[in-house]
C-alpha cells in the first residue's frame, strides 16, 4: 500500500469487536481500531462508554488505501455488517453506544455517505426505514488494547462464538466471492 495515499474513515455499527474484525480482512484496509466517537469526554473509558452517558458510540477507524478499496466498497460492509435500522442497538445490544453512524470528515464525504446510505436502502438487503446517523468527525479515542482484535484473540468467549463467530463467517462467504479478502 501507498501510506502517502491512506485515508481514513470513522464509523458505528454496533458492538466494534465484530465490525473491526472484519474489516482487517480485507485487502485495501491497512488497519481497523476499535474505538470511541461522537460524546462529550475526553479520553473515555470503555466502561464509561457502556454507561450511554457520555455519548459515544463504539466505532471503527479504518485506515485504507483508496486505490486497492473504494470508499463505496467500504460503505457497502459497513451496511453488510450490521442492521442500519435498528435505532441504538444492534440485536440484543442496546444503548446509544451501538448506534449506526457515519462520521464524515467534510461536504464531500458526507455527499458520498449519503449516497452510500441511498444505495444500500435501494437494494432491499434490510427492510425498513435506515436510522444510520451523519455526524461531523471530531475525535476518535482508541479503545484500550484489549479490545484490539478481541474476537481473534477470545474466539470462545461466549458473546464471540455466539454472535460475532458467526457473523465473520457469514462475512467471509459474501466478500470471499467478491475477491475482497487478504489471503489467510
Amino acid at each position: 500500500m501507498d501510506n502517502n495515499n491512506l485515508e481514513q474513515i470513522t464509523f458505528g455499527g454496533g458492538c466494534f469487536w465484530c465490525v473491526e474484525s472484519c474489516f482487517n480482512m480485507l485487502k485495501g484496509v491497512q488497519s481497523a481500531i476499535s474505538g470511541y466517537s461522537g460524546g462529550h469526554k475526553d479520553n473515555p473509558t470503555y466502561q464509561e462508554v457502556c454507561t450511554g452517558e457520555t455519548g459515544h458510540a463504539e466505532v471503527v477507524q479504518i485506515t485504507y488505501d483508496p486505490a486497492v478499496i473504494s470508499y463505496e466498497q467500504l460503505m457497502d460492509v459497513f451496511f453488510f455488517l450490521h442492521d442500519p435500522t435498528q435505532l441504538n442497538r444492534q440485536g440484543n445490544d442496546i444503548g446509544t453506544q451501538y448506534r449506526s453512524v457515519i462520521y464524515y470528515k467534510d461536504d464531500a464525504e458526507k455527499a458520498k455517505a449519503e449516497e452510500a446510505i441511498k444505495v444500500s436502502q435501494e437494494s432491499g438487503r434490510w427492510t425498513g426505514t435506515y436510522v444510520t446517523e451523519l455526524t461531523q468527525f471530531d475525535k476518535f479515542w482508541p479503545a484500550e488494547q484489549y479490545h484490539q482484535g478481541y474476537y481473534n484473540e477470545n474466539p470462545t468467549q461466549p458473546y464471540c462464538s455466539a454472535v460475532v463467530g458467526p457473523k465473520i463467517q457469514k462475512f467471509k462467504k459474501h466478500f470471499g466471492e467478491l475477491g475482497m479478502l487478504n489471503a489467510e
